[in-house]
């Protein structure tokens, strides 16, 4: 009888600047969330640890145990009592995918306590319901990059996209957050023919540029028309680090899912320039930011069982 998993699952970059709601890639930052069965007669037992841990919710509402509960109703059964555990290794609203490796963890710790009867699909389609779009969660449960799109019959068709090992994700990280909601919230209602065909073709760019690294292709490839131009002014010193990032050889800079971490992807020879000159612009802003240089995570979510 398995009576603990471990459940490791990627952070996650989405959008990539054309690729909005339909684009994602797992990066190697991640949560690590431990459930399970705890003696005595308490349901639900949730602790979290970590720089940002006071800001997780510990009652169940939390996310994690929420998507736990998701799997056994589901299998039209009862939950049982778990205690989970949070090792926090991704920043908090920051437009890394944090919830999406809450629900992706819950998911995946829910169905290997019950014996692995879901498969991979039906996690994937009960990750895109809870989380309402497929850019974070697919790639935090698959890894890589992935483009999600709905087929004739409305169920999602997931593509995985190659990523060229030459072209290397550095993000950016400021000492703010910033909510989805409010991201969303200042986006138009709807767009022009000459902005949605702006995004068709760069978008189709992206993918090549990602397979290739071709970094002609790249550097035209990040411009988008859809949401940056309208999450710019929610992120201060957006400017100057995107300046700086241009200046030391990035193929671009963008916003990382709603933000307000941001984006550059650039060679291995730049990589380091690149990193340097974000982290000096965005200091000098007067905010502090971490800076990351990362590789595409292609494990996506692993659990490790311990059975007694």
């Amino acid at each position: 009888m398995i009576s603990t998993v471990n459940v490791t699952v990627p952070a996650t970059t989405a959008n990539l600047g054309p690729g909005f709601d339909c684009l994602g890639a797992a990066l190697t930052l991640s949560n690590q969330f431990c459930f399970s069965l705890p003696p005595g007669d308490e349901t639900v037992v949730i602790t979290a640890i970590g720089a940002e841990a006071h800001l997780v919710t510990t009652d169940e509402s939390n996310l994690a145990y929420q998507a736990f509960i998701r799997v056994y109703h589901h299998l039209k059964q009862a939950p049982p009592p778990v205690k989970i555990e949070i090792q926090l290794g991704v920043p908090l609203s920051r437009g890394l995918g944090s919830s999406a490796t809450a629900i992706v963890g819950g998911l995946v710790g829910a169905n290997k306590l019950a014996g692995s009867p879901l498969t991979v699909e039906v996690l994937m389609q009960l990750a895109i319901a809870l989380e309402g779009h497929p850019d974070n969660v697919v790639p935090a449960l698959v890894g890589g990059c992935c483009l999600s799109a709905t087929g004739i019959d409305r169920d999602w068709e997931l593509c995985e996209i190659p990523w060229h090992s030459s072209v290397i994700p550095i993000v950016a990280i400021p000492a703010f957050e910033l909510s989805t909601k409010v991201a969303r919230q200042v986006l138009p209602n709807s767009y022009s023919r000459a902005d949605a065909v702006f995004n068709v073709a760069h978008l189709g760019l992206l993918l090549r540029g990602l397979e290739t690294g071709n970094g002609e292709w790249l550097k035209a490839a990040m411009q988008d028309r859809i949401h940056q131009p309208y999450r710019q002014a929610l992120i201060p010193g957006y400017e100057a680090v995107q300046t700086a990032a241009l200046k030391a050889g990035a193929y671009g800079l963008v916003i990382s899912g709603a933000g307000p971490t941001l984006l550059a992807l650039a060679n291995p020879q730049t990589a380091e320039t690149v990193k340097d000159a974000i982290a000096t612009a965005w200091t000098e802003q007067a905010f502090a930011v971490q800076v990351h240089r990362l590789q595409i995570d292609h494990q996506g979510a692993i659990a490790q069982t311990i059975t007694k």
